[in-house]
């Protein structure tokens, strides 16, 4: 159990709560007190969840959710709006694709943006009354979980597109909710150690990649989550509308870091 207890008596949305980061969140915001709503498209895995979020001094509950569908989005809040007032929101739920522009398809383009980006517009529309019960009854927050492909040029068509679209969008939803109370940020992490990095076949995008990284290591979950936490914590009372960038260096000194790496490399 968390020494600390910043989310006692607070209820929190996790899209994506049943695996990866998603999960990692979710276990952190328990350990602080917290209520956890366990969004995802597998509710078997969201149910199982459920208990480890009382062991580790918090409560849930399993919802199933589409991200990529409003009325999957409506429903939810339905239900989260009746049970009382909510104080965070975290927009986690993502897919990747290592693909450019020519590959990609008209299909595949459409099926990253809904998951991405149009799934933050609809946690942010469909969540905001119960967000905003939240703020009267103390703070309420939300951390849109982008990357930094939202930061730089990217590979990806699909995945660099929808997280740039994801850090704007945070932008218009910290300008518009702030007169309800509501904050939001959007997180760019870098390389964490999660399925969604490892989906590749093989070990080569992560190892090369590696050698840009002046930390010289990959993030945890456990890392990322701890930052979700201080977002929509009252230690970030006064932080809106902002990009937190968690990556070891990669994106502020990576190119630099692998030019000397590779001097010193040679005879």
């Amino acid at each position: 159990m968390s020494p600390t207890r910043r989310f006692e008596g607070r209820s929190v949305v996790v899209t994506g709560g049943a695996g990866g980061l998603g999960r990692a969140d979710c276990l952190a915001l328990a350990a602080e007190g917290a209520h956890v709503w366990v969004a995802d498209l597998d509710l078997d895995a969201a149910e199982r969840l459920v208990p480890d979020l009382t062991t580790a001094g918090g409560s849930g509950q399993a919802l199933r959710l589409d991200v990529a569908d409003p009325t999957s989005w409506g429903e939810l809040a339905a239900e989260v709006k009746a049970a009382g007032p909510l104080h965070g929101l975290v927009n986690n739920a993502g897919v990747s694709l290592r693909a450019g522009i020519a590959d990609t398809t008209v299909d595949q383009w459409r099926h990253v943006m809904d998951i991405n980006l149009s799934s933050v517009f609809y946690g942010l529309k469909f969540l905001t009354p119960a967000l905003a019960l939240g703020a009267q009854d103390g703070q309420a927050a939300v951390v849109n979980i982008s990357s930094i492909a939202g930061l730089v040029g990217y590979f990806s068509a699909t995945y660099g597109t929808s997280k740039w679209g994801v850090r704007g969008l945070s932008k218009v939803g910290a300008l518009e909710l702030a007169a309800q109370g509501i904050r939001v940020n959007s997180l760019h992490p870098g390389l964490t150690d999660t399925p969604l990095l490892h989906q590749a076949p093989d070990s080569r995008f992560v190892d090369e990649s590696m050698r840009s990284v002046p930390a010289r290591r990959l993030a945890s979950p456990q890392e990322m989550a701890r930052t979700v936490a201080f977002l929509l914590s009252d230690d970030a009372a006064y932080i809106t509308g902002e990009e937190l960038v968690v990556d070891g260096g990669l994106t502020s000194g990576g190119l630099y870091h692998r030019i000397l790496t590779g001097l010193q490399e040679q005879p």
